[in-house]
C-alpha cells in the first residue's frame, strides 16, 4: 500500500536540508579549530614531523651501534680476563 502523504514529504525535505546545513556548520568549524590550533602550534617551538623521524631513525641506528660495541667489549673483556687466568 503506497501512502501519499505530503506532510512526511514536507518533513523529510526539512530533515534533510537541516542536516546540509548541519553538515556546513561542521566543516566550517572544523576548519576554524584546525587553524586555531595551527596558530597555536606555530606559536611553540616544537619540530615537524619529518624532523622527529629523522631523529627517531639516527636514535634507533646509535642504539643497535651500541648494542653491538658493548658486545665487543664484554667478548673483549672474557678474552682478557681468560688470558690472566691463564698465566
Amino acid at each position: 500500500m503506497q501512502t501519499d502523504n505530503r506532510l512526511l514529504d514536507d518533513l523529510a525535505r526539512v530533515a534533510s536540508s537541516a542536516l546540509g546545513a548541519a553538515g556546513g556548520v561542521k566543516g566550517e568549524f572544523e576548519s576554524l579549530v584546525r587553524r586555531q590550533f595551527e596558530k597555536i602550534l606555530d606559536g611553540m617551538d616544537m619540530v615537524s614531523r619529518d624532523e622527529f623521524d629523522a631523529v627517531k631513525e639516527m636514535a634507533a641506528k646509535a642504539r643497535a651501534e651500541q648494542e653491538t660495541l658493548t658486545l665487543k667489549v664484554e667478548q673483549l673483556e672474557k678474552m682478557l680476563k681468560e688470558q690472566n687466568s691463564g698465566k
